[in-house]
């Protein structure tokens, strides 16, 4: 009996194998966080935070190594072809993960095969900004003057296949309007120019234009998502104005190289939910009307797919195409 007992334990570690020691230990050294963008901007803010907190969970340093470029795509190409010892990590918004490699299909990576999920990290709402001295002062206005000046519209985007070029591309579809893209190489120098009024009005995240809209310095009419923000309460949704279908918001997320380890990518999940527990981070992306997520890696799998999928069919009706 005992032997039968042994040769059933055998066969099974032998099917299995056991959990490497590399693994079980993991981790045992500073971690690489790559930020597919350069430093100073929302995504590596948002990096920086939150790894301050993922470190201090998992007991070792949190390295954030910037590889900007190709809309996310040079980064997540680095992070894709990795060494799968959890070590080097993606910390990305969708982009890189979704708009990205719809937009450019040589962008070196496929984005459901070449990255292990590990969690979903936050969410932040779309909002619809215009310049306030554009002669409009509801969305009504906006689409009845895009309707009757086609093309006349400037907005401004971070870049080719961004989520604030998507999202426009999605809302001109929806509403039957023409506007002229004015693409950026990132946040800054896209908001910059609203505020200057080069550009019209501009799809953005909500976290770096809240204070702008208290200011006075931009106008924001409109959020992209299901319901009203609790920080801007008197501010409609698409859907409340008739927008239908026109649901947008900014996430980001931190994925692996393919073929990473499960106990490694437990770990790292479990690290990221504790992290987004963190009473003053929690404090201080509530402030930015940022909600921070959660959940199991397969989930964040589901979510990832999900999005390729629907931001895909908007690029390919769009006929968007890299720069």
């Amino acid at each position: 009996m005992i032997r039968a007992l042994l040769a059933v334990a055998l066969c099974a570690w032998m099917l299995h194998g056991p959990v490497p020691a590399n693994a079980q230990n993991y981790p045992t050294r500073p971690i690489k966080v790559v930020v597919p963008f350069p430093p100073g901007g929302p995504t590596d803010g948002m990096a920086r935070i939150i790894s301050e907190r993922l470190g201090a969970v998992l007991g070792q340093p949190i390295v954030i190594e910037n590889r900007g470029g190709a809309g996310g795509g040079i980064g997540g190409k680095f992070v894709a072809e990795s060494d799968p010892d959890g070590y080097t990590v993606l910390m990305t918004p969708g982009g890189a993960l979704t708009t990205g490699p719809a937009v450019n299909p040589n962008i070196g990576y496929d984005p459901v095969k070449a990255f292990t999920s590990i969690g979903q990290l936050i969410e932040t709402p779309t909002i619809f900004s215009v310049d306030p001295n554009l002669p409009v002062t509801s969305m009504a206005e906006v689409v009845s003057y895009a309707k009757a000046n086609p093309g006349k519209l400037h907005y401004a985007s971070q870049g080719i296949g961004t989520t604030s070029h998507t999202t426009a591309e999605l809302f001109q579809s929806i509403t039957g309007t023409k506007l002229t893209h004015v693409p950026y190489k990132g946040t800054a120098p896209a908001v910059n120019d609203l505020l200057a009024g080069n550009v019209d009005l501009m799809f953005n995240e909500l976290a770096t234009s809240i204070e702008l809209h208290k200011s006075g310095r931009a106008r924001i009419l409109a959020v992209t998502v299901k319901e009203r923000v609790p920080s801007l309460p008197d501010i409609p949704t698409l859907e409340e104005l008739g927008v239908h279908g026109c649901i947008s918001d900014t996430w980001h997320a931190i994925t692996a190289p393919p073929k990473t380890p499960p106990e490694i990518v437990a770990k790292l999940n479990a690290a990221a939910n504790a992290a987004m527990q963190d009473p003053g981070l929690r404090e201080r992306f509530a402030a930015l009307s940022i909600g921070p997520g959660g959940g199991t890696p397969a989930e964040a799998s589901a979510f990832v797919k999900e999005e390729t999928l629907r931001w895909g069919d908007v690029i390919r009706k769009a006929g968007i195409e890299p720069e």
